[in-house]
């Protein structure tokens, strides 16, 4: 099932609190209600909603006061916030703008009005979601390909090192071959951490789950250039490909 939208309405006038939690309602939209500022501030913390619509001039604390402390916090600063005001003045819009108001409503509203802009809010919210969650991908994508660069850099030299001395080890001789073995150990220890930092980054995109999907990150396209990268370093060729997005 899915889950519904959750908007918040902080207004003082019982009758525009009710009406909006018939219409919204009736619409499906999961509807939690406020009579002030410091009764919406609890509702925000206790909800977090998906969408804030304040009245600016409300009891204890105003809808601008409101939407300061909304932006000032961190685990909430996400959410839109639409504001209501019945003065219509340009003055509180641009302070509203400033202060990171998504939209502004004069009252008296026409509902088919506020309906179209709160879903215009939720669509751009949901744009912003998309921009982000695509951001990361694409860091968790480049980190991928500079550890693969990494990996084929800096530890196919040692691999060639120690074929090279293997071929011309003299085994009776047995401090030349303590410091090979040493020489093997040293290299697989370094190659056992750039394996693990890789397995590492690998579990953080199969967490992403949804996130891969979405991208057409290929798990499994990113495991065979992987062996591929494992293959070409204990083969000795040269290796010129990177994972690609």
């Amino acid at each position: 099932m899915a889950k519904k939208t959750k908007i918040l309405i902080a207004d003082d006038e019982a009758i525009n609190l009710e009406f909006f939690d018939v219409m919204l309602g009736r619409l499906g939209f999961d509807v939690a209600l406020a009579r002030d500022g410091e009764e919406a501030l609890e509702r925000l913390r206790e909800s977090r909603p998906d969408l804030i619509i304040l009245d600016t001039i409300m009891p204890k604390l105003s809808g601008w006061k409101v939407t300061r402390l909304v932006k000032l916090d961190e685990e909430l600063r996400d959410i839109p916030i639409i504001m209501l005001s019945a003065t219509g003045d340009v003055q509180d819009k641009i302070e509203g703008y400033e202060l990171g108001v998504e939209d502004y409503i004069p009252k008296p509203f026409n509902f088919s009005e506020v309906l179209a802009r709160i879903r215009a809010v939720l669509r751009g919210r949901e744009l912003a979601r998309a921009v982000a969650l695509k951001e990361r991908r694409i860091t968790m994508i480049e980190s991928m390909n500079k550890s693969l660069i990494y990996f084929a850099r800096h530890l196919k030299p040692p691999v060639e090192d120690i074929l090279g001395r293997a071929k011309g080890l003299d085994q009776s001789d047995r401090s030349e071959v303590r410091r090979f073995v040493d020489q093997v150990i040293n290299y697989f220890d370094e190659a056992v951490a750039a394996l693990m930092g890789l397995e590492d980054e690998i579990a953080e995109i199969e967490s992403a789950g949804a996130y891969g999907e979405s991208a057409g990150i290929d798990l499994a396209d990113l495991e065979l250039k992987f062996r591929k990268h494992l293959e070409l370093l204990s083969s000795g060729e040269p290796d010129g490909s990177e994972v690609r997005s």
